[in-house]
């Protein structure tokens, strides 16, 4: 979308404005291993599902192993998630001041998260954030797909009042970048989280392969990235 005037952003939550994965991660693994699933790791959950809403995640796991998960399953994960926010989510370093840049520049923010609401509503307010995306967050649980297709970026532009041309979108699953190129965004990776840390180089290589323009390590490069030429 190089050349089109950015008129809004469109931002993933988790492991891009809080540094909310590596919790995420384990508390889904350990979940796991108590519903009697051998041989999962945060690390496993990452390679296979970052990025995807927990309901795909349940119904690929439930099709490729033949257990069939706790009706509770998701609530069990995010009351252990929960509980650990409370403690330990942070922002990422730069996050209040790249949303103070595009306030300032006029130009308004919208959450799109594979998480649900009630997971999303919670990240916000521990993280801090809940006042600036007022009304403006969305989740995977309110369109008919989730990423890697592009419904829920195409709600978050229509709530805005935004043609799809004029979003961009940071990312850091590949599975986000390809719905959002599909939306007709443009999109920007972003492999500055602690879940990435062991995988850092690797990834940035799969976002930009899903097609990510550019990838950035630091919030403090993105105002550029989203918003220039």
């Amino acid at each position: 979308m190089t050349g089109t005037a950015i008129s809004a952003v469109i931002f993933d939550l988790d492991g891009c404005l809080v540094d909310s994965e590596p919790h995420s991660l384990e508390a889904i693994s350990a979940e796991l291993r108590a519903a009697g699933l051998r041989n999962v790791s945060a690390d496993s959950i990452r390679a296979a599902y970052l990025g995807v809403s927990m309901t795909d995640i349940c119904k690929d796991i439930t099709r490729q192993s033949g257990l069939a998960l706790p009706p509770d399953f998701v609530d069990r994960v995010e009351t252990r998630l929960f509980q650990v926010y409370a403690e330990k989510l942070r922002p990422i370093e730069g996050a209040f001041r790249l949303l103070d840049r595009l306030e300032a520049a006029g130009l308004p923010v919208a959450i799109a998260t594979g998480g649900s609401l009630r997971r999303m509503h919670e990240t916000l307010r521990l993280g801090g954030l809940a006042p600036r995306f007022e009304g403006r967050g969305f989740s995977a649980e309110q369109v008919a797909r989730g990423k890697p297709a592009p419904d829920l970026f195409l709600r978050a532009a229509r709530e805005l009042d935004v043609t799809p041309v004029r979003c961009a979108v940071l990312e850091d699953s590949p599975h986000g970048v390809a719905g959002a190129c599909e939306a007709g965004m443009r999109a920007v990776g972003f492999v500055g989280g602690s879940h990435l840390d062991p995988i850092r180089e690797a990834h940035r290589a799969v976002l930009a392969a899903a097609g990510a323009r550019p990838v950035i390590e630091t919030l403090d490069d993105a105002f550029e990235a989203l918003t220039g030429p």
